[in-house]
């Protein structure tokens, strides 16, 4: 069954090799050198250049509507052969908010709580960005339930980076 993998950038490399992705999305500013890990094939490699910002910040890259729609467009067009695999820098906030939309935009039917306390279970520390989440949800037009879930499930547990997570796409 097709799944997301989700991990920050040091558990990058040998969470790749596990699970033997070949299509990744990067969420990190430009200003991040990031190798992409072998068996990644590059024309399905995405990496959207933005800051784990929810507020614009002079100088800094906020999640815009544009990285909304180009990350669910990536997702639609996943051969889900195997999994893909989704990280930012602590594998916390716009990975795990990365894997929620797309796990939305895959399942246009799915409960928007269910998805939430889902991701809740998979990963404790998982802080979803409040800025993608919202910009996500208008694009999805799930009329304020994602952010409303998002709300519901709350800021994760502290931790100081995330640990690597598999978020099913049909719960």
């Amino acid at each position: 069954m097709p799944h997301l993998v989700v991990c920050s950038l040091s558990h990058l490399v040998p969470t790749a090799k596990l699970h033997e992705a070949r299509e990744m999305v990067t969420l990190l500013s430009s200003e991040n050198d990031v190798q992409r890990p072998p068996g990644i094939r590059p024309d399905r490699h995405l990496f959207l250049d933005m800051n784990d910002i929810s507020i614009k910040v002079d100088g800094l890259h906020a999640p815009e509507e544009h990285h909304i729609a180009r990350l669910i467009d990536f997702a639609q067009e996943w051969d889900r052969s195997a999994p893909l695999l989704i990280h930012c820098w602590m594998g916390i906030s716009r990975s795990t908010a990365a894997a929620y939309i797309i796990a939305s935009a895959l399942n246009p039917e799915a409960d928007e709580m269910e998805l939430a306390l889902e991701l809740r279970q998979r990963s404790p520390s998982a802080t979803p960005n409040a800025r993608m989440i919202m910009l996500a949800d208008r694009t999805l037009e799930r009329k304020g339930r994602m952010v409303a879930a998002v709300d519901h499930i709350g800021r994760g547990a502290e931790a100081f980076e995330g640990m690597p997570f598999i978020m099913p796409l049909e719960l």
